[in-house]
């Protein structure tokens, strides 16, 4: 793996750590859940022999500091530090982006609200709930999430938001014998202690997000949506599933589930060159 070129960037509120890769055009890759820049360890180097690869940690997460701890988190503040990254280096020129998850969600207000800094994005499981039929039993979900957080703790509230992601009549755990890269293992003692607030800040704020569709619409030329093989009938299918076929557009499948691009890194990468080409 070649090392990044790292560096920090002050936006309002934080000063963002981020790191960059290869040459050519700009890709950003935005990270989801509780992950930062190594999230794309798996992804980027190869990546990079094509575009100029930048990442970074979100606000709040990992090397990523916050003026003020307490600060709401919103999603148009997390998609204006991804516009601050894109015009620190690719001034001017609209840039390719990936997002998966929270991190899609980003994407999606980004598209929206600077159309003419984006050339095209890749949107993996975004977890929109709000444009799902049965909205309100996911506002009760993540109203237990918190509720729980609040009394009971951090792997209590997991708990709780994990089985309300999966699959309607599923009541098994987590899929065993899967075995992570090692570079995954490496970092998941940062990626813990990231989950406080990504379930106490993240996770409230953002699943409560409705992304603009008629605006999506105007746009989804440049919109790619795309889901885990395995994902189908989770909840963070669902919102993808649905907006593709609003949008009269091709549903894209990538290898996994929800962390595919952890469990299934080669691959993963294969198919997002490819999507963010076509």
């Amino acid at each position: 793996m070649t090392a990044p070129a790292t560096g920090s960037l002050r936006v309002r509120g934080a000063t963002l750590h981020y790191e960059v890769r290869g040459r050519g055009p700009l890709l950003l890759l935005i990270p989801g859940g509780a992950g930062d820049a190594a999230s794309f360890d798996g992804i980027a180097d190869d990546l990079a022999d094509e575009y100029t690869v930048a990442t970074y940690d979100p606000r709040g997460l990992s090397r990523s500091t916050l003026d003020d701890t307490e600060a709401e988190q919103r999603v148009d503040q997390h998609a204006d530090d991804a516009l601050r990254v894109l015009e620190l280096l690719s001034p001017g020129e609209p840039a390719r982006v990936f997002g998966a998850s929270s991190g899609a969600i980003v994407a999606l207000h980004l598209l929206t609200a600077h159309p003419e800094r984006v050339e095209r994005v890749v949107a993996h499981e975004p977890p929109v709930v709000e444009v799902l039929p049965d909205a309100p039993q996911h506002r009760a979900l993540i109203a237990r999430v918190q509720e729980t957080l609040r009394t009971q703790g951090l792997m209590e509230a997991m708990a709780v938001f994990a089985d309300g992601l999966r699959k309607d009549g599923d009541t098994t755990g987590p899929k065993a014998g899967i075995r992570l890269p090692p570079q995954a293992a490496a970092r998941a003692e940062r990626t813990m202690a990231n989950l406080p607030f990504f379930v106490g800040r993240i996770v409230p704020s953002f699943m409560s997000y409705a992304p603009d569709v008629e605006r999506l619409e105007a746009v989804s030329d440049r919109l790619v949506l795309a889901c885990g093989e395995d994902s189908r009938g989770e909840l963070p299918y669902r919102p993808a599933a649905l907006l593709a076929e609003r949008l009269g557009t091709e549903l894209r499948h990538f290898p996994g589930g929800h962390t595919g691009l952890t469990t299934h890194p080669t691959r993963f990468g294969e198919l997002l060159r490819k999507a963010l080409r076509a």
